[in-house]
């Protein structure tokens, strides 16, 4: 959330909940929304680690809000982390580690639980299917986000096949 949070404020100055409004709007309903409470405890930290500044802006008919700025280290926090490429690489994965280890624990069986997998993929699947028919045309980038996790999606069944003609 540090990030993303960050090149928000990157646009300008905002309060907590146009950030979190700001994500909801680029990234859709695909994406898990925010909650406002996690989004203020953030905003809390990195104000403390200095990579944003907020000022508090008295409001007469309404408790003052805090309005934040990123500041110079922010901006070079920010600038890394674009910078830098995403080291994605899932063999810390859950569903493999249970895979593995279901043979030698005799607790459960790998292919009822490939099988298992593989529904939840699929439904997985559809939802996002539906998700995507529903959701607006014009965010592109919300688009993007669902057909990414499609196709995350269709390589892991892709995966869960291979595993199963390993394991039978």
């Amino acid at each position: 959330m540090r990030l993303p949070l960050l090149a928000l404020l990157a646009r300008g100055p905002a309060h907590g909940y146009e950030l979190k409004q700001g994500l909801e709007q680029l990234l859709g309903a695909a994406y898990p929304q925010p909650n406002v409470g996690q989004i203020y405890v953030t905003l809390g930290r990195l104000e403390k680690s200095g990579l944003i500044e907020g000022e508090e802006i008295a409001q007469s008919n309404r408790p003052n809000k805090k309005i934040y700025r990123l500041t110079d280290a922010g901006r070079e926090a920010l600038n890394v982390w674009f910078e830098e490429p995403t080291d994605e690489p899932r063999v810390r994965d859950e569903f493999f580690m249970k895979l593995a280890l279901a043979p030698a624990s005799g607790m459960a069986d790998p292919i009822t639980l490939i099988n298992k997998q593989r529904r939840q993929y699929l439904n997985t699947l559809r939802d996002l299917s539906k998700l995507a028919a529903a959701e607006d045309r014009d965010n592109r980038i919300s688009q993007l986000l669902i057909e990414g996790a499609m196709l995350h999606l269709q390589a892991d069944l892709d995966w869960l096949e291979r595993c199963q003609e390993e394991l039978e």
